[in-house]
């Protein structure tokens, strides 16, 4: 049978291993010992905290006058970025109509001539420039007209209105345009209304 080792042995181990050889306690390795301090050192390192402090105390009103003054600019521009959009919105179409304007004032030149001179060839004449002119405005703004006689129809493009037999094309191509249809740059502004050979 195995022996047995009195159990205060190994309390009395325990205790051993919690004073070091001169019979004190062990120390913490993370602990620091503090300097000893005297009355004057303490009074002098007061007043420097002090003026410390203060310094401190300056420096952060400083930071908080600072960022009122930016939280009052950020809302001034927010305020104003929201007026000029609101603007831009209601006066958007203002460059188109400008340009637009000289083509009314050739439509009124035209019409006032109707009751002068009763030549109609001269009228047509004036009104298919005014039509160039108005056109010419458009291109520029990007709108082009779509090509959809001849052409497989495009539920995208066009807006079948009708199915006609035709000789002339096979089925499910474009027989007639309707109403032309119009392109803003890449856009489709308004579909081709046409008829299909069916």
């Amino acid at each position: 049978m195995k022996e047995q080792k009195p159990i205060q042995d190994n309390i009395q181990t325990g205790v051993e291993e919690e004073f070091n050889v001169n019979g004190t306690e062990n120390q913490d390795p993370n602990r620091v010992e503090e300097p000893e301090v005297s009355a004057e050192e303490v009074q002098e390192t007061g007043s420097a905290g002090q003026a410390e402090l203060d310094q401190l105390r300056a420096e952060a009103e400083d930071h908080k006058q600072r960022l009122l003054r930016t939280q009052a600019d950020f809302d001034n521009f927010r305020r104003r970025t929201v007026k000029e959009k609101e603007e831009l919105g209601k006066y958007a179409s203002s460059k188109l109509i400008v340009e637009l304007l000289p083509v009314i004032d050739n439509f009124e030149r035209a019409l006032g001539t109707v009751s002068e001179n009763a030549d109609v060839s001269s009228y047509a004449k004036g009104v298919e420039m005014i039509f160039r002119q108005f056109e010419g405005v458009l291109k520029a703004e990007g709108l082009t007209p779509m090509e959809s006689v001849g052409t497989p129809f495009n539920p995208e493009f066009h807006q079948a209105i009708m199915q006609v037999e035709s000789d002339e094309y096979e089925e499910g191509i474009v027989v007639e345009e309707v109403q032309k249809g119009y392109l803003l740059k890449d856009k489709v502004l308004r579909p081709a209304m046409v008829k299909v050979s069916g």
